[in-house]
């Protein structure tokens, strides 16, 4: 009997040594649907990272990349008037927000992609009916034109809306951004099932960042 649990241990433990550890993908503009990607980057196949931005939020405070500096953070695009997929996808993001609220590593960023009526204003109006916390999560607008370079370029989360300048279709797409800046998932925001793969996925990565220190 002492041999049998002795060799049960033996077992688990080999079992954990040898099992290789989860680790995200780091996704390329190549690797993503054509149509949600600039034409400029469709053959980019490595080092691709969110590009440096300047933004305002709901509180009318500058929010740039270095908010996000050594942070793991989800960003979308929305707007407040949005009657269709953004409701679902807001109460999917107040949903994140609470579930990580005590985890500081964590933030979320939400950008307008219809800047000239997302005032700082009416960003600020729909915090507050959303319940936003101020440290957590930033609702941000700006140059349309940085938002559609943003939106194509970096996130790759948003079509182009032709015949129009700088005017984007979003996704319901969440997009989770490790510490240095890469992309590392693509959620479907509307779905549940998504969220809590996005919550499980932010643990892996979490657990990546531990382990290379």
């Amino acid at each position: 009997m002492v041999l049998l649990v002795l060799s049960v241990i033996i077992i688990s433990i080999i079992y954990s040594i040898l099992k290789p550890k989860e680790v995200l993908p780091v996704f390329q503009p190549a690797q993503v649907n054509a149509e949600l990607v600039d034409s400029t980057l469709h053959y980019k196949k490595k080092y691709h990272t969110i590009a440096p931005f300047s933004l305002k939020n709901q509180n009318g405070e500058i929010v740039t990349e270095a908010d996000y500096e050594d942070k793991i953070y989800v960003a979308d695009f929305f707007f407040t008037t949005c009657q269709t997929i953004c409701p679902v996808m807001t109460d999917h993001m107040v949903e994140i927000q609470q579930e990580l609220k005590d985890d500081a590593e964590i933030l979320l960023l939400s950008h307008t992609v219809q800047p000239e009526v997302d005032t700082i204003a009416q960003l600020k109006k729909y915090a507050l009916e959303k319940g936003v916390i101020d440290s957590k999560w930033n609702l941000v607008t700006g140059k349309k034109e940085h938002i559609y370079n943003l939106a194509r370029k970096s996130y790759l989360a948003a079509k182009d809306a032709p015949y129009s300048p700088y005017e984007l279709i979003h996704t319901e797409n969440f997009v989770l951004v490790d510490k240095k800046k890469r992309i590392r998932g693509f959620y479907d925001g509307t779905k549940d099932e998504e969220i809590e793969r996005l919550l499980k996925e932010i643990k892996i990565l979490k657990a990546e960042n531990e382990a290379t220190f």
